[in-house]
């Protein structure tokens, strides 16, 4: 056996605050009223983290980067049956694949449609005006009622797989996700996690707070 570095710190970061700001959108949108002041700001927190892992994805360390866990169909056929190779235990697996990015894509689709929405009271997304009220209903209903189905269902999926994890094949998806380091059985490359590394992440991730708040800047601009 042998430890190696499998998430950089900002990968874990991101993870841990995305979870976080996921939590606090679900209670403020669900207590509503003044409330629905933070849900907003939450939404764009949610935004900009999306928008740095997309771009970490592909900068980021050795198995933060998508081309370390696009497997093909055979692989996650492989993977169901028990039979998956070793190197693809070590980061997401073909299976934990499909939760990620299905992740990712329903909360695009939820920050992106709460951009657009309009609750009829005293609470709309900043670029209402960009679209038109047909626009704004169907994001609205899709924001409030399916999306939020979808987000639930999940999460709820993502928990029932650490559980299974954790009891079922005995191990652990949490402390590598807290710690970052991972006992493996294969040699594997560790995934760099230098100050360069972190202050690089710390760059982009002011650059696409940057990018929301000049997107979210744009409905208060006309």
């Amino acid at each position: 056996m042998q430890t190696i570095r499998v998430w950089d710190l900002p990968t874990r970061l991101f993870h841990w605050l995305l979870a976080a700001c996921v939590i606090g959108l679900i209670v403020t949108g669900s207590v509503g009223g003044n409330w629905m002041n933070w849900h907003l700001r939450l939404g764009y927190a949610v935004l900009t983290l999306l928008l740095f892992r997309l771009v970490w994805g592909f900068i980021g360390g050795h198995w933060s980067r998508f081309s370390s866990f696009l497997y093909g169909p055979s692989s996650l056929w492989a993977h169901v049956k028990g039979r998956a190779k070793p190197e693809h235990q070590v980061g997401h697996s073909p299976l934990g694949v499909l939760s990620v990015f299905a992740l990712l894509l329903i909360l695009l689709a939820q920050v992106g449609t709460g951009l657009i929405s309009d609750d009829e009271i005293s609470f709309f997304g900043p670029l209402v005006r960009f679209v038109s009220g047909d626009t704004v209903a169907l994001a609205t209903n899709y924001h409030k009622n399916l999306g939020k189905l979808i987000i639930f269902g999940l999460v709820g999926l993502h928990l029932m797989a650490i559980a299974y994890y954790k009891w079922i094949k005995k191990q652990t998806l949490v402390k590598p996700m807290v710690a970052g380091d991972k006992q493996v059985a294969i040699p594997a490359p560790s995934a760099r996690d230098t100050v360069g590394t972190r202050s690089l992440a710390l760059v982009v991730f002011g650059l696409c707070a940057g990018a929301v708040t000049w997107l979210v800047g744009l409905g208060s601009a006309f």
